[in-house]
């Protein structure tokens, strides 16, 4: 295909980055504290951690995951082969922006009757999975709270439903899987501190069979 082929984006991909960006800058903002500090209280007191999402929540998971193992912690992603059986000592970490997917719904309701703890990481404040965890995280992604621009311009732009501009210009509607990535990331930064890692400790656990 020729270059001259090639169609030009309907909006500049800084204007779509900026609004995401400010966006999630928003959604920071709006971070409780209680919250981040009952997560973080339970991961560190937990004997193993257990990481779930669905879709690109489940990246995010497993991502999650990842640098948990670099800072020495026991984690584990549900669903691996190599994954052990969860016990009551135990904490479930789910990601999900609904808060209803059904596979990681049960993955909770398990944890709970084993008596194990469950962290939930979502978009959505009321939801089957906020009423059965210990510790809830709330990223304020929620529809209605989106008021960036006039008469909601930037959302429309976001959820591709502006008529100025078509589809395959837009991300995919949701910004709860990126907010989710920086939140854990954050998390892992202040585990870091908090247990005074070093660089060298943390890249000696770095896989070097890849």
């Amino acid at each position: 295909m020729s270059s001259s082929s090639t169609e030009e984006p309907c909006i500049p991909l800084r204007d779509i980055m900026s609004m995401m960006i400010s966006r999630i800058g928003e959604i920071t903002a709006s971070l409780e504290q209680e919250q981040v500090d009952c997560f973080i209280s339970t991961l560190t007191g937990a004997e193993r951690i257990f990481v779930m999402g669905a879709g690109r929540s489940g990246f995010v998971a497993k991502s999650f995951a990842m640098r948990l193992m670099h800072l020495s912690l026991t984690a584990y992603v549900v669903g691996e082969t190599v994954t052990p059986s969860f016990h009551d000592r135990d904490v479930l970490v789910a990601f999900s922006g609904s808060g209803k997917t059904k596979s990681v719904r049960e993955a909770c309701e398990t944890a709970k009757q084993i008596g194990g703890q469950i962290c939930l990481i979502t978009g959505t404040r009321v939801s089957p999975m906020a009423e059965l965890a210990d510790c809830t995280v709330f990223l304020n992604t929620e529809e209605e709270s989106c008021q960036v621009g006039p008469d909601h311009f930037d959302l429309r732009q976001l959820r591709g439903e502006h008529r100025s501009i078509s589809a395959p210009c837009t991300p995919l509607g949701t910004l709860f899987e990126t907010s989710a990535m920086i939140f854990a990331d954050s998390v892992i930064s202040a585990l870091i501190e908090m247990r005074h890692c070093t660089v060298e400790e943390i890249m000696h656990r770095y896989s070097n069979m890849q």
